[in-house]
């Protein structure tokens, strides 16, 4: 399923009016360069695009600089990226290493993954462990319908739906979470925003409900009431919401922020982050369409005087 934001209406300091899949990595980090080396060995074609961290923390940055070739292999443990220090606190009396919930990943999904899903694959449960074995780390349905938000535009167009359904339940069960639970979170959080508008949606604090409960929770512990850990997820979350209410004016944005107790700066830049991600990861597949689509018309023309020989009854 595409979605598709209707970003028209917010000034090009928010978010400048897009179809899906048009921006990613943008340079909010420094860059990185990210090439999209040949498809084939034949083929000395190079695509050259900027890329930054993705889905992190507020403030690590984490470059790197994957190739994209088409094959299948496995996601393997260890990446490419530049090594890093990274020191994180978290409610877990023992947490697992980043190679110990990449490795739960590999043991629970065994099956190959093409290679342009498999990199994104692997810094995204990176980034992700990071949040999530913060010590002020809690999960939330916001946090789910980011997340449901971002993996469903990555892997559209996925070659097998069943495939794409596996990856995700192994990939939220690595992080020691419930993929239903994301599942189920998400839909609900949708249901109800698609029942709201513009008003109804930010003045959730003066209704009752099971959603609007949520709401609140949040607020308070963004407020300083409880554990919360914000995280790009949870900025896309929030742009879900307003999406699906049809509430994509700035000022709706700004009031939920308020409302919620969050920086709506830190939403602002981490939209453009996630805007920009999915407009690389298009560059890619087109790339890797068009490879595709050479290397078929290749066999089919390979394949003419073969046919043309046994027609006429000639054995080679």
């Amino acid at each position: 399923m595409i979605f598709v934001f209707p970003l028209r209406t917010f000034s090009k300091s928010h978010f400048p009016s897009l179809v899906l899949f048009h921006s990613l990595f943008p340079s909010m980090a420094a860059l990185t360069s990210l090439s999209f080396s040949s498809l084939s060995q034949c083929s000395e074609r190079k695509t050259t695009i900027s890329s930054t961290r993705f889905l992190g923390s507020t403030s690590e940055a984490f470059g790197f600089r994957p190739t994209f070739s088409y094959h299948f292999g496995g996601l393997r443990a260890s990446t490419s990226s530049p090594k890093m220090v990274i020191q994180c606190m978290s409610s877990v009396a023992d947490p697992p290493t980043v190679s110990e919930t990449k490795l739960n990943f590999l043991k629970a999904y065994k099956r190959p993954i093409p290679s342009i899903y498999n990199t994104l694959l692997q810094e995204l449960i990176v980034q992700q462990h990071l949040t999530r074995y913060k010590k002020s780390y809690r999960y939330d349905p916001v946090i789910a319908l980011g997340f449901v938000t971002v993996y469903d535009q990555l892997m559209d167009g996925y070659p097998s739906d069943e495939d794409r359904d596996a990856i995700f339940e192994s990939y939220i069960k690595a992080l020691k979470e419930d993929p239903e639970q994301y599942r189920t979170d998400a839909k609900k959080l949708e249901e109800w925003a698609k029942a709201q508008n513009s008003t109804s949606l930010v003045e959730f604090s003066l209704k009752e409900g099971e959603v609007e409960g949520i709401l609140k929770d949040i607020a308070e512990r963004a407020g300083g009431k409880g554990d919360f850990s914000y995280s790009r997820f949870f900025a896309v979350g929030l742009f879900r919401l307003l999406e699906l209410a049809k509430a994509t004016e700035p000022a709706s944005l700004e009031k939920l922020c308020a409302t919620l107790n969050i920086n709506k700066r830190s939403v602002d830049r981490d939209l453009d982050v996630y805007r920009n991600l999915l407009s690389k990861l298009v560059q890619a597949k087109e790339l890797l369409k068009e490879y595709v689509e050479r290397e078929k018309k290749k066999r089919e023309e390979r394949a003419e005087p073969q046919k043309a020989n046994e027609a006429m009854g000639i054995t080679k």
